[in-house]
């Protein structure tokens, strides 16, 4: 039998190509960013924006449990994160070439074929959830864990800086909706080519499995007990859910600036480049030295905190272009404590399950934009779903300092 080296350096390498060419593909959509200045392109409904960048991430709360229910027996995931590849691949160019084949002069077709793509982009990446934190799990020990995704948020950063500013050129140069094709179009080669590198990271066969269940309604009624029995899981899953309040108010910040100042390609490219520079501050000198996972969840929540604090009184560059250093800050340790929170509590052999319910859980919120897009076009005041979002962040924050120690 092979003898499989946990922390690896190869593994932690292929590790960080696949988040350095997946980022470099998808900030082009990013959603407080690009994403909402697409499809108010396409249409001023503010729950339409809303919608769609909910869509980005919430298609893949549906599929979760079930990806679950078979992965606990599997030794092995790779052969199945190699299909989800592909079709999150496919969903992302179709998305591009949609744009480029209707255009302005179908706008609703464009749009539903928009929705679709960016669903099955989402909705395949529920399985890609389940069997990326079981290889993380057991490709690397706790310690190395939190370096390698440290390492990870750094390459996707770097990644995004260099997509930003491409980004900003494409936006300036090229004539909407063209340019939104193109960026999607060409950004899908950058992502197969993170993809190709992840399918041949060395996947060691899994110690503990549990025996599938004989049908979905067992299973689910075992994910309810495990649920019902664990009081610090429920709470962890709370307060994950509450931190997840941002999205309440972040798709709407860019077209707050919109009303404040006219933004050029140059101006939104310098937004998403600042984000990812927060990104890289974050991974590099706070989260890759935090061992507790949840010292780092109560982190990121007051940087997010102090983000939309700014946004209360932001009418200049200067004040905006703070509002997304703290979001890059804070984005990556919420990613880098969800995910290591859940593993290290649930046992190796339910760890799918673990995992699947408190994703399905806490992934409610990233429906947060379709209600902040109602409340926006009801009230018609920013401040009032930034208010709402601080919050729902400040409660999060103290509820975290409860949390036990992981």
């Amino acid at each position: 039998m092979k003898n499989y080296q946990i922390d690896n350096p190869k593994n932690n390498y292929k590790n960080i190509i696949h988040a350095f060419f997946l980022a470099l593909a998808i900030t082009i959509a990013e959603p407080s960013t690009v994403l909402p200045l697409m499809i108010h392109h396409f249409s001023e409904n503010l729950i339409l924006v809303g919608l769609f960048s909910s869509l980005l991430r919430g298609g893949a709360i549906a599929i979760q449990l079930y990806a679950a229910f078979h992965a606990v027996a599997y030794e092995r995931v790779l052969p199945y994160i190699r299909k989800v590849f592909f079709f999150r691949w496919f969903s992302w160019f179709f998305i591009g070439f949609a744009i480029l084949i209707f255009g302005d002069e179908h706008k609703t077709l464009t749009l539903i074929s928009i929705g679709i793509g960016l669903f099955f982009f989402s909705f395949t990446a529920g399985f890609g959830a389940i069997y990326f934190k079981e290889l993380q799990a057991k490709l690397f020990s706790k310690e190395y864990r939190g370096k390698t995704m440290a390492n990870r948020q750094v390459a996707g950063s770097i990644a995004s800086i260099i997509s930003g500013g491409i980004t900003g050129f494409v936006l300036t140069n090229f004539e909407a909706p063209l340019n939104y094709a193109y960026l999607f179009m060409v950004s899908s080669l950058l992502m197969a080519i993170g993809f190709v590198a992840f399918i041949t990271i060395e996947e060691p066969p899994k110690k503990k499995v549990l025996q599938k269940e004989k049908n979905f309604k067992k299973f689910l009624a075992k994910a309810l007990t495990i649920l019902k029995s664990n009081r610090a899981f429920q709470k962890q899953i709370l307060v994950i859910f509450l931190s997840f309040s941002y999205f309440l108010s972040m798709p709407f910040v860019i077209l707050n600036a919109n009303n404040s100042f006219t933004l050029s390609g140059t101006m939104l490219g310098g937004f998403i480049m600042l984000q990812m520079v927060g990104s890289i501050l974050g991974s590099t000198f706070l989260w890759r030295k935090i061992s507790n996972y949840n010292k780092m969840l109560s982190l990121s929540i007051f940087f997010m905190i102090n983000a939309f604090v700014i946004a209360l009184f932001a009418d200049s560059l200067f004040f905006y272009g703070a509002i997304f250093l703290l979001f890059g800050i804070a984005l990556d340790g919420l990613s880098i404590a969800g995910m290591n929170l859940v593993i290290e509590l649930a046992p190796e052999e339910e760890r799918p399950i673990y995992t699947a319910v408190q994703t399905n859980l806490v992934s409610i919120g990233l429906f947060f934009p379709i209600l902040g897009g109602v409340l926006l076009s009801v009230f018609g005041s920013y401040s009032a779903i930034y208010l709402l979002t601080i919050g729902l962040l400040s409660l999060a924050f103290l509820l975290s300092l409860k949390l036990k120690t992981v």
